[in-house]
C-alpha cells in the first residue's frame, strides 16, 4: 500500500523548537518582522506543543475566518489555557458544545446591554483618579488593572461592596499576578499537555492560587442562587443564571465559574494594557492629544464626562481603533484543521495549526498607508476591513466581550481625560514587552497628573 506524505509546511525558522520558543517568549514583535522579511506574509514557527503557520495577508484570513466549526478548530489551538479558564470555557470548546455555550454568554455581552454598565464604568475610574498623586511621576498599569478588575467585579460576577467584595477581588489579582510573567507562557504550555505534573512545582502554586479563587466564586454562584433577589440583577452573572438552552437546560455551576474566569482572563489584562497603549499614544502625539481633549470636553458637564455622548464621538472611537491596530494586545489568533485545506496557496494537511497574525496584518502597507504611524484619521468615517483589522479576532470565535472592552475603553479614557491634565513620564515609543500572553509598553506608561479642574479654578 502506497504511504500518502504530508504536503510541506511553508518555510520559517531552522532553529530547534526551544530556541524559537525563547525568541517568542523574549523578543516576539522582533521575531515575527524578521520571520515577514526573511520568509514573506506566511511562514512556520515550531512553537511546543506544534508548529504554527503564520497568515498576515487580508485573502488568507479572511479564509480562517469563514471557515465552519467543523473545518478548523480555535478551541483544540486554545487549550494552553485551560489549567486557568476550565474545560468548559467557551475558548475551549468547538462545534456544537462552542455554539450552545456562545448563545447562552451572547445576549449578557451584546452592545445593547453596555448602557446598563456605563454609569459603574465611569464610577471606578473616578474613585481610582481620587487615588492619584498630582505631580509625581507613577505607572497607569497598576491603576489600569485595578479599574478594569472591579469593572469586572462589579459588572460580571455582580460583587457587592464589603468583606467577601475584598476577600474575591484579592484572590483574583493573586491568580492574575501569576500569569503575567512571560514564562507564564511555556508553563501553561507545558501543563496542558502534562496535566498529571500539577502537583510539582512551579505549577502547583499557579494552581493553588487559582483553587482559592474559585472556592470563593463557587460561593458567589450558590449565594446568588439562593437569593430570591437575583432576579432583579443586572450583571452578567445574573443573566447567565436565567439563561437557558435549547433544551432549556441553565448553565451548570462548573459551567458558570469557567466563563465568569474566562470573562476575567479576556477582559481584565487585555483592557488594562489596552488604555496604557492608548494614553501612550495619545500622549506621544500632541496633535492627537489636543484635538480629543477638546471632543471629550464638548461632550463633558464641570470635567464629568456625558456617558451618553461620549460613547458617540467620532474622534475617541478613532484614536481607541488605531490603537488596537498599532499596538494590538494580543498577537495572533489560531485554529487546528479537522481536515486538509488550502489557505493562501498552501496546501495543509489535517491537524495542522494555522493562525492569523494580528500583529504582521495590521502593519500590513498593502492594508495600511504608512503602519508604522499612529494616525487615527484614518479610521475616520471609515468601516474598518475585519480581515484588515482583527484585534478581537474574527468569523464565528469573534470575542464575545468585544463590544464591552471598547466600550469600557471609550468611557475610561474620557474620564481620565476630561478629570486630568497628562504628560509623559518616559521617552516615547514604550518598547513593546511581553506581560504573559498580551503585549504590554514598557514601564506600564509612566505619567504626571495635574486635576483639570483644579488648573481651571486657579486659572
Amino acid at each position: 500500500m502506497a504511504l500518502t506524505m504530508s504536503p510541506p509546511l511553508p518555510p520559517g525558522p531552522s532553529l530547534p523548537s526551544f530556541f524559537q520558543t525563547a525568541l517568542w517568549v523574549r523578543r516576539p514583535t522582533e521575531f515575527m518582522q524578521y520571520c515577514r522579511r526573511k520568509y514573506g506574509p506566511t511562514f512556520t514557527v515550531r512553537l511546543p506543543p506544534r508548529a504554527i503557520v503564520f497568515y498576515s495577508e487580508p485573502a488568507a484570513i479572511k479564509q480562517i475566518f469563514a471557515a465552519r466549526g467543523d473545518e478548523m478548530h480555535a478551541g483544540e489551538f486554545n487549550q494552553v489555557l485551560g489549567p486557568v479558564v476550565g474545560k468548559s470555557s467557551v475558548l475551549l470548546l468547538d462545534e456544537g458544545e462552542h455554539m450552545r455555550q456562545r448563545k447562552l454568554l451572547l445576549p449578557a455581552f451584546h452592545g445593547e446591554r453596555m448602557r446598563v454598565y456605563a454609569s459603574a464604568m465611569q464610577s471606578i475610574a473616578a474613585s481610582d483618579l481620587a487615588t492619584w498623586q498630582a505631580g509625581v511621576p507613577f505607572s497607569l498599569h497598576p491603576h489600569m488593572q485595578a479599574v478594569t478588575l472591579d469593572i469586572i467585579l462589579r459588572t460580571v460576577f455582580g460583587a457587592d461592596e464589603g468583606n467577601q467584595f475584598e476577600e474575591l477581588r484579592g484572590a483574583l489579582k493573586k491568580l492574575l499576578s501569576r500569569g503575567e510573567l512571560p514564562v507564564s507562557v511555556p508553563i501553561l504550555s507545558f501543563l496542558s499537555a502534562r496535566p498529571e505534573r500539577e502537583t510539582t512545582l512551579p505549577w502547583r502554586w499557579l494552581l493553588a492560587d487559582r483553587d482559592r479563587a474559585d472556592a470563593l466564586i463557587y460561593a458567589q454562584i450558590a449565594a446568588r442562587r439562593a437569593d430570591p433577589g437575583a432576579k432583579g440583577r443586572t450583571d452578567v452573572l445574573a443573566m447567565l443564571l436565567e439563561a437557558r438552552d435549547a433544551d432549556g437546560e441553565p448553565m451548570t455551576d462548573s459551567e458558570l465559574r469557567d466563563e465568569l474566569v474566562t470573562a476575567l482572563a479576556a477582559g481584565h489584562e487585555t483592557t488594562a494594557t489596552a488604555l496604557c497603549w492608548a494614553f501612550e499614544r495619545i500622549l506621544s502625539t500632541p496633535r492627537v492629544h489636543e484635538r480629543l481633549v477638546q471632543e471629550i470636553d464638548s461632550a463633558s458637564t464641570d470635567g464629568v464626562p456625558r456617558l451618553e455622548q461620549v460613547v458617540r464621538l467620532e474622534y475617541l472611537d478613532a484614536v481607541l481603533r488605531e490603537t488596537l491596530r498599532l499596538r494590538p494586545i494580543i498577537p495572533l489568533v489560531g485554529r487546528v484543521l479537522t481536515e486538509p485545506a488550502t489557505i493562501g496557496g498552501v496546501a495543509l494537511d489535517r491537524g495542522t495549526a494555522v493562525a492569523a497574525c494580528i500583529y504582521l496584518a495590521h502593519r500590513n502597507p498593502d492594508s495600511y498607508r504608512d503602519p508604522d504611524e499612529f494616525l487615527p484619521e484614518r479610521f475616520l468615517g471609515v468601516k474598518e476591513d475585519p480581515n484588515a483589522w482583527l484585534p478581537f479576532g474574527g468569523g464565528i470565535r469573534r470575542c464575545l466581550g468585544a463590544a464591552f472592552a471598547f466600550y469600557e475603553m471609550k468611557i475610561v479614557t474620557a474620564t481620565v481625560l476630561a478629570a486630568m491634565k497628562l504628560s509623559l513620564a518616559q521617552t516615547p515609543p514604550a518598547r513593546i514587552v511581553r506581560r504573559a500572553i498580551t503585549f504590554s509598553p514598557e514601564h506600564g506608561t509612566r505619567v504626571v497628573a495635574e486635576p483639570r479642574v483644579a488648573l481651571r479654578a486657579s486659572a
